[in-house]
C-alpha cells in the first residue's frame, strides 16, 4: 500500500519504523492518517522482516490529537463512526502479534496521548509533555482514557481526563505512562537501540507473551494463572525454546528459527 501520511522503514535488525507524517499539522489525526496508520500497523505485523515496531512522529510533535478541521457538521451516527476510526489503531495494537514501542517527543495530547498509552512500551525525551486535553475545548478524551487508565489507575486517569493538564515526561514516567525518559538529543538512538534489543529475542516467545498478557489482563487471579501456564506449556514445545536453552548451555548466541 502507498501511504501519504505515514512513512515506513524496515531495517536489517528486524525493526519496522512507522512515522506519523503530518508535521505541518502537528501529526494530528484526520481520516486519511487514521486509516493509513491502522493499515500500516497491520502491514508491519504481517511482515516477516519485522519483529518490533517503533512508532514516532515527524516534526516538532509526536501527535497533537485529532484535527479539529474535521469536527463540524456531522450527525450523531457520523460522529460515532468518526471517533471510532480515530481510535481504531489503539485496538489494533492490542491485537497485533508484534510489540509496538512509542517514541515520544514534543507533545502527545488527546488522541496522541491515547496512542502512546495504547502502545505496548513507550520511551520519551525529557522535554516531552502529555495530556488528555480535550476537556479544555468542551469535549473529552473518554476514548484515550481507556488505554491511559490501564497504565495509571482510576484516580490519576480521572485527574488527567477532567482537568486536561499537560504533564511533563518525568511525571508521566512516575505515573506509568512511560517506561523510559532520555535526553532529547539521545532519543532517536536510545529508542532504536531499545527496539533492536527486543528484536533479538525469540520472536515466538515475544509474540506469545504479548498475546497472553492482553488475553489474561482482565481474568481473575486463578484463571490468569491457568491460562498463562497453558501458554507456557505451548511455548515449551516450540523449536525456539529448545534452541534458546541449548545456546545458553553452549555459551553462544541463539539462532531463532520461528517468526
Amino acid at each position: 500500500m502507498t501511504y501519504e501520511n505515514i512513512l515506513i522503514d524496515v531495517s536489517d535488525d528486524f525493526v519496522g519504523t512507522l512515522m506519523l507524517n503530518r508535521p505541518d499539522n502537528m501529526n494530528t489525526f484526520n481520516t486519511p492518517m487514521a486509516n493509513e496508520l491502522n493499515q500500516a500497523l497491520l502491514d508491519l505485523d504481517a511482515d516477516d522482516h519485522v519483529r518490533v515496531i517503533l512508532l514516532k512522529g515527524a516534526g516538532k510533535a509526536f501527535s497533537a490529537g485529532i484535527d479539529i478541521n474535521e469536527f463540524f457538521g456531522k450527525t450523531s451516527l457520523e460522529y460515532r463512526e468518526w471517533i471510532e476510526r480515530m481510535e481504531r489503531p489503539f485496538i489494533t495494537i492490542s491485537r497485533m502479534k508484534k510489540p509496538v514501542i512509542a517514541q515520544v517527543h514534543g507533545i502527545a495530547v488527546a488522541n496522541g496521548a491515547g496512542l502512546v498509552a495504547a502502545a505496548d512500551l513507550a520511551i520519551a525525551s525529557t522535554n516531552a509533555k502529555m495530556g488528555l486535553t480535550a476537556i479544555n475545548v468542551g469535549l473529552n478524551c473518554v476514548g484515550p482514557v481507556v488505554a491511559v487508565r490501564r497504565s495509571v489507575g482510576r484516580k490519576k486517569a480521572l485527574e488527567l481526563l477532567l482537568y486536561g493538564n499537560l504533564i511533563k515526561s518525568e511525571e508521566a514516567l512516575k505515573m506509568g505512562l512511560l517506561n523510559r525518559v532520555v535526553p532529547e538529543d539521545e532519543l532517536d538512538a536510545e529508542a532504536l537501540q531499545w527496539a533492536k534489543t527486543l528484536a533479538k529475542k525469540s520472536p515466538i516467545a515475544v509474540q506469545l507473551s504479548k498475546k497472553a498478557y492482553y488475553e489474561a489482563e482482565d481474568f481473575d487471579y486463578h484463571r490468569a494463572f491457568d491460562y498463562m501456564n497453558e501458554v507456557f506449556a505451548r511455548l515449551c514445545t516450540a523449536e525456539d525454546a529448545e534452541e534458546g536453552i541449548k545456546a545458553f548451555l553452549e555459551k553462544r548466541n541463539p539462532v531463532w528459527k520461528q517468526r
